[in-house]
């Protein structure tokens, strides 16, 4: 066996301090395989060593929260006997390394944390985020990932109902692949990782265990450099087919009493979640690992543990109900066997060719990880930028409009999701290329509506206000389709914890989520940190996505964005400041990127959104859309393009010019469509409430006419939107 010494330590991840910490806490040198148990789960990606002091301050609770961070992934109650298990999480670096099978294991293991729950997944969503266009690697990443997500989704028949993409040079050494799935379960069969009792059977099912994603956890907590190519082993390889078996099988095992706790073999395989269980249920757990199933020979001890292979679970089940169980796996094709029992010796204690091979605590490992209060660096808000007059009413209207809705962030994404099965099931009652997804719970008249999104350019300008935004944009999304916002799911993508300006980028941004959550009454339930998002030493740009969910109780009253029928009349709820600095007219057009971004006010927010929810409860809307990436004018082309109807605008008479009001990007606004007969109504609601609208336009036939000069028909809008993608990727 290795001996086992601090260079090697550092070789696995670890800092000098922290090898000399677990010798200390151990009272003795860790051999070869209580090392890699212990850099595993040390990691940032395992421990968040970097980011738990700050995670403890997001708001967690709410009425409908059944439970909060901590499991496998959040549940909320959606009436009823029903509640929904939600999460997002992020596969990154793998996906950067082998695209394909780095998305497609990314969506298999976020399936499997809400399936361990008792859920059945009903839906999945991701955000995902490229390099430039320009740059060599982007066509065929954008690719393999597409087609993972696709592969592995289509195939375990769960629908992707929708999602977001977005180019930048910031991640052209470091996409980002985000997967999110919601499960549908009854609230009286929730299922925990907690182990309890002892001398509980521990039982391995699933997949036999390879050498493939060996050290995939401790890849993902480290920055890439010029030998990538290199860490290909680490990249777990995923099969949906067998998966699929392992849902069918755990469900199945589930409608009866036999579980006690049941943990997916995610991040660091049978380590984590072995002492994850062990660990909430302050137990310790006895493993013989020649018991588990391996797909290949002569396998040590230090492979077993630290193998990343896919579709494998750990269950600690009732004495006696093990031949029950088998009988339910061995129906489904699938590797069964009891590795182990529960002890109360609180260590982690495993054999192999009967001689003990580690013995460690397992509060060492958890409650005694690092944790760190890193120096971070405080970001300034930028100065506004003084735009030149004289160009923005020098630019041509139709001219910008094309260029912006022609734009990489902009343009229809429908190349990705088309690839992406959203209808099996049969319950996707609003498809991608929405403000949000939404599919029906069967056999009811409710609906839950799931929107996923990130805006990295507001974050980099000032990470607070960046943090609030993002927030913002999903309760807009949830609100846009007449879905009641309940809680929301975060996956926080940042460069270095080690730099204080990164650092300082994640705890101004999860402060600013806080913030919005805790005014919003819109709680965090779950979520992933993804550190060391850089090659070398460039970075990528503070990207925290954010998943939020709704209710929408009766899915006869959901709203879509196209334009329903001529005559109706056209509303921007919301104040148009005419806020430029960091839109895409600044970047795309002007050349400008600096700047703050747009201020986020969230009275007006939640005012503005729950006036809306009101009026599309009295059925006064017939459609709506919120306006954010480029502005007024884009929102408007894309309802227009939808519905195949044309808009006559009329410019209100404010003292801005027109480019500053249609593409500006202030927050909290919204574009509604309601008849001329209920207009006074709908007017006098937002009066009352004191929600600031502006009267733009009345619905025509197939064109967009502006201030009755600019013309510009929907045929001309569709393919400004539709072409560059297709063309791209041809």
């Amino acid at each position: 066996m290795m001996e086992v010494n601090e260079k090697i330590a550092i070789e696995h991840g670890l800092k000098s301090d922290e090898y000399k910490k677990i010798c200390k806490l151990l009272k003795r040198t860790p051999n070869i395989t209580e090392l890699g148990i212990f850099s595993a789960m040390w990691n940032e990606h395992c421990s968040y060593k970097s980011s738990r002091i700050h995670l403890k301050k997001l708001p967690t609770k709410g009425k409908k929260v059944i439970q909060g961070p901590g499991e496998n992934a959040g549940v909320i109650d959606i009436d009823d006997k029903d509640a929904i298990v939600f999460k997002i999480e992020s596969h990154n670096h793998p996906s950067f390394i082998e695209p394909y099978q780095g998305a497609a294991t990314g969506v298999g293991g976020i399936m499997r944390d809400v399936f361990t729950m008792g859920a059945r997944p009903i839906a999945n969503l991701n955000s995902i985020h490229f390099g430039s266009p320009q740059h060599k690697k982007t066509k065929n990443l954008l690719r393999g990932v597409v087609h993972g997500i696709g592969g592995y989704g289509n195939c375990m028949g769960v629908p992707t109902i929708g999602g977001q993409t977005s180019f930048d040079s910031s991640y052209n050494g470091n996409i980002l692949v985000n997967a999110m799935t919601l499960g549908l379960v009854k609230k009286n069969k929730i299922f925990y990782s907690k182990a309890a009792g002892l001398n509980k059977p521990v039982i391995y099912v699933g997949s036999k265990t390879g050498r493939d994603g060996i050290h995939g956890a401790s890849m993902a907590s480290a920055s890439f450099d010029d030998k990538i190519e290199e860490k290909k082993p680490t990249v777990q390889v995923g099969d949906p087919f067998t998966e699929k078996l392992l849902l069918e099988a755990c469900l199945e095992l589930m409608a009866g009493d036999s579980i006690i706790s049941i943990q997916d073999m995610g991040a660091a395989g049978l380590t984590s979640s072995s002492i994850e269980m062990a660990s909430k249920g302050n137990l310790g757990i006895e493993i013989n690992l020649n018991k588990v199933p391996c797909r290949e020979t002569k396998m040590t001890p230090y492979e077993i543990m630290l193998s990343e292979s896919q579709e494998r679970m750990l269950i600690i089940l009732e004495n006696g109900k093990e031949d029950l169980a088998k009988k339910i796996f061995d129906k489904w094709n699938l590797d069964f066997a009891v590795i182990g029992k529960t002890t109360n010796t609180k260590n982690i204690e495993l054999f192999f060719d009967q001689k003990q091979v580690a013995k460690i605590p397992v509060n060492t490992l958890v409650e005694n990880s690092p944790m760190y209060d890193r120096k971070w660096k405080k970001s300034k808000l930028p100065k506004k930028i003084k735009h030149d007059r004289s160009k923005l009413k020098n630019l041509k209207i139709k001219e910008t409009l094309k260029k912006v809705l022609s734009s990489p962030n902009i343009c229809s994404k429908e190349w990705i999701w088309q690839q992406y099965d959203h209808t099996v099931m049969g319950d996707t009652i609003q498809k991608p290329g929405g403000d949000s997804g939404v599919v029906r719970i069967h056999g009811t008249d409710k609906a839950v509506a799931a929107t996923v999104d990130s805006s990295a350019t507001y974050c980099w300008a000032h990470p607070l206000t960046g943090g609030k935004q993002v927030v913002c944009e999903t309760w807009r999304n949830l609100i846009s389709v007449g879905a009641k916002p309940i809680a929301i799911t975060n996956c926080l993508n940042f460069g270095s914890p080690e730099k204080e300006e990164n650092m300082g980028e994640f705890v101004e941004c999860v402060q600013g989520i806080g913030e919005a959550c805790k005014y919003l009454e819109y709680p965090v339930v779950s979520g992933n940190v993804s550190f060391y998002n850089q090659t070398k030493e460039i970075g990528i740009k503070p990207t925290p996505a954010i998943g939020g969910v709704g209710l929408i109780k009766d899915y006869k009253k959901m709203i879509t964005m196209n334009f329903k029928d001529t005559g109706n009349q056209v509303l921007v709820i919301g104040k148009t400041e005419g806020h430029i600095d960091q839109s895409l007219l600044a970047r795309l057009i002007l050349d400008e990127k600096n700047g703050p971004p747009p201020e986020v006010n969230l009275f007006n927010e939640k005012n503005n959104g729950e006036t809306l929810l009101n009026l599309i409860e009295k059925n006064f809307i017939k459609s709506a859309h919120d306006v954010s990436l480029g502005g007024i004018i884009t929102a408007i082309s894309k309802m227009c393009i939808k519905g195949n109807k044309g808009i006559e605008l009329k410019l209100p008479k404010f003292l801005i010019n027109e480019i500053e009001y249609f593409f500006a990007e202030d927050q909290g606004r919204y574009i509604i469509e309601v008849s001329l007969e209920d207009l006074k109504d709908v007017t006098k609601i937002l009066d009352k409430n004191s929600v600031h609208y502006d009267q733009i336009g009345k619905i025509i036939d197939k064109e967009l006419i502006i201030n009755q000069k600019t013309k510009v028909s929907i045929d001309e809008l569709k393919s400004y939107n539709t072409n560059w993608l297709k063309e791209y990727m041809n």
